[in-house]
């Protein structure tokens, strides 16, 4: 890989204090800072358009990506298929993803209220006032919006496919 493709990859993936700092750079120079995570296991359209449709309610787009153990106990001991390096690496490819952190928890309320987006998005299967951290972003002065999912894609949906295939 050409050194500064590497760099600039790699520059994406921050741990929450250098998150912290960025995000406070980017509301300072009045950047609309949008916010969404989530597993991003085998990457699908589904998730390429719901990533791209978050990036376009703001200025910058960072992902809470699920580290491995949290996706172990919330998907099960089989998932993720793709370790949380490569799963990281992979959304820091995109350009229109301007940072990704790690987070250990089942959910990312410590990273949002530590991060404070103007906006959290997630997928429209959740209702705004059950959205974890919507509640601290709005009081912050925020926004809580949902986006629609692609239909018929799903990480689970590819792993069963494959199942089935080789059984």
């Amino acid at each position: 890989m050409r050194p500064d493709i590497e760099k600039t990859l790699l520059n994406k993936i921050q741990d929450l204090t250098q998150l912290k700092t960025q995000v406070a750079t980017w509301q300072r120079e009045g950047k609309k800072v949008v916010f969404t995570n989530g597993v991003f296991d085998l990457l699908h359209i589904g998730h390429i358009t719901y990533m791209a449709k978050a990036a376009e309610l703001g200025d910058k787009l960072i992902i809470g990506l699920n580290a491995d153990s949290s996706v172990k106990r919330i998907k099960g001991e089989s998932r993720p298929v793709n370790d949380q390096n490569n799963r990281a690496a992979l959304l820091a490819a995109m350009y229109f993803v301007d940072a990704i952190t790690v987070f250990e928890e089942d959910t990312p309320l410590n990273l949002i209220t530590a991060l404070l987006p103007d906006i959290l998005v997630k997928g429209a299967d959740y209702a705004i006032e059950n959205i974890v951290g919507g509640k601290e972003v709005i009081a912050n002065g925020g926004e809580v919006k949902t986006i629609e999912f692609v239909e018929g894609y799903s990480s689970t949906a590819i792993i069963e496919k494959i199942r089935k295939q080789i059984a």
